[in-house]
């Protein structure tokens, strides 16, 4: 028995589309919303449980159906600059056809008159989310002032004794180890 924990997958939102698909160019209108479950880059993510929100529209067309709209989500993260907790929102715009002979990287699924619109979702919030998030467009970084890179007085970082130097944020201090 393996003691692995299972690694979940995108999320599933399906889309029955048989009526839809019966006219070439009918068209509905889709207003899907999903809970948020490890929806993360390395900078920033999306709160778990936040709703995803995705606003379109669905087109028949020969061997699968067109969606188009948009897909909304807030997100949180650390400023690339000062490390502060940061948040906001993101929305892409998506226009992906859903294909009964789908080709690799080109189309999306479609299967027998069901589409699910959660791997798409997915993707598409890892790509829109910010890969160096800003708290905002004017912040200059760390507090030098607070956090100096030499202590006053000192001619060596290391020649004080550890009570008489400044804190150092802990989000730095693996700076230290480098050899520069």
């Amino acid at each position: 028995m393996s003691t692995a924990a299972a690694v979940p997958g995108p999320p599933r939102l399906i889309e029955h589309v048989a009526e839809l698909r019966r006219r070439l160019g009918n068209r509905r209108e889709v207003h899907r919303s999903i809970e948020a479950h490890g929806f993360a880059l390395s900078a920033s993510g999306v709160p778990e449980g936040a709703e995803v929100h995705l606003d379109g529209m669905l087109e028949a067309i020969p061997n699968g159906v067109v969606v188009t709209g948009t897909v909304t989500v807030p997100w949180t993260g650390e400023c690339r600059r000062c490390l502060d907790e940061t948040h906001g929102d993101a929305t892409a715009e998506v226009r992906e056809i859903f294909d009964l002979h789908p080709v690799e990287g080109e189309t999306w699924p479609l299967r027998g008159d069901e589409l699910d619109l959660g791997p798409m979702v997915h993707d598409t919030v890892l790509l829109t989310l910010p890969l160096a998030p800003l708290c905002s467009d004017d912040c200059r970084g760390p507090a030098p002032a607070e956090f100096p890179a030499v202590p006053s007085g000192a001619a060596e970082p290391g020649d004080e004794p550890a009570a008489d130097r400044p804190a150092i944020d802990p989000r730095w201090a693996a700076l230290d180890d480098l050899d520069l």
